[in-house]
């Protein structure tokens, strides 16, 4: 049976706008489950998933919470999503029709504490503001804030991933038939000396710990799910159009937005040019389609074929 690292992204699950009550995000998740059961029914597959506005929603809690001598650290709060998150799927997906085993995997990522990503935080979390709310909050609560689209956002470091600790479970897992949710929210991010493991301030991107994952896991598909149908060439300029089939030498002369499209196109390029195998880029709801080739943007190294490797699910 063939492998596959599937990325969902964390605004798919809670898309932008909305109320992060659970059952908003129980009904994303129950429209998404078909599909991954579908594709688990026929492929070894290892989910990983994002936790952004999660993490920030759990984090502002935190942070107002007066009975707390003292806020809960990222890392921590990255686990507490991995266990939501991956609770949500594994039941969603089960009551989809999935007839075998599934399991989430509480994952610890690896940092270099030098990481430069440390003094200019990138990474988005949390739910979108207005200028003025968002300014105001980082005042009362020492965040840094950025600019996501028309509104604010929560920035926190997104130091690049050097490996996952839990690899060689999720390994043996997937050799027992079990489907595999692991690397929520990237993974904790933990940094490691004389072998001792602490965790730090930081979320790391999950599409870079899903392409380092199908790289280790020796996938054959890397397909990262978000809430856009595909990479959007020229984005807010008049000449702007999804890509279909690219080669990584086609895509990297464009340019892509740091807090969103960004890292998913980087990610996407490495595993291919890495392994030589497909990495493709669309929508949640169009899983099948992506799958197959018939939707999403599909990224192949230079030495492969766009046209090569079409795997169809249906």
């Amino acid at each position: 049976m063939r492998r596959i690292v599937i990325a969902l992204g964390g605004n798919a699950l809670l898309r932008r706008g909305e109320i992060a009550d659970a059952r908003v995000q129980l009904d994303h998740i129950a429209q998404v489950a078909p599909g991954l059961a579908e594709v688990a029914g026929q492929w070894e597959l290892v989910i990983v998933h994002g936790n952004g506005p999660q993490v920030g929603m759990l984090a502002l809690e935190r942070e107002n919470d007066r009975a707390l001598t003292a806020t809960y650290p990222l890392d921590a709060l990255v686990a507490e999503t991995q266990g939501l998150l991956g609770y949500w799927l594994q039941q969603s997906i089960t009551n989809a029709g999935l007839t075998g085993q599934i399991a989430t995997v509480v994952t610890q990522t690896v940092v270099d504490a030098a990481d430069p990503a440390f003094a200019t935080p990138t990474k988005f979390i949390g739910r979108s503001y207005d200028a003025n709310e968002a300014h105001g909050l980082a005042a009362s609560h020492g965040w840094r804030v950025a600019a996501d689209g028309d509104h604010w956002r929560r920035v926190v470091p997104s130091p690049g991933p050097v490996r996952v600790i839990e690899s060689p479970i999720v390994e043996a897992l997937l050799g027992l038939g079990v489907t595999v949710i692991c690397a929520g929210g990237a993974g904790c991010a933990v940094t490691e000396h004389d072998g001792r493991l602490n965790g730090i301030e930081a979320v790391v991107d999950k599409d870079h710990v899903a392409a380092l994952l199908a790289d280790v896991l020796d996938a054959d598909l890397l397909v990262i799910l978000t809430d856009v149908p595909a990479v959007i060439s020229g984005y807010g300029t008049p000449t702007a159009h999804p890509l279909g089939h690219v080669t990584v030498d086609e895509i990297i002369t464009e340019h892509f937005a740091e807090g969103s499209m960004g890292p998913k196109v980087a990610a996407a390029c490495h595993f291919a040019e890495r392994t030589g195998r497909v990495a493709v880029i669309g929508a949640l709801d169009d899983i099948a389609a992506v799958i197959a080739g018939t939707a999403g943007t599909r990224i192949t190294s230079a030495a492969h074929s766009p046209t090569e490797d079409t795997h169809d699910v249906r």
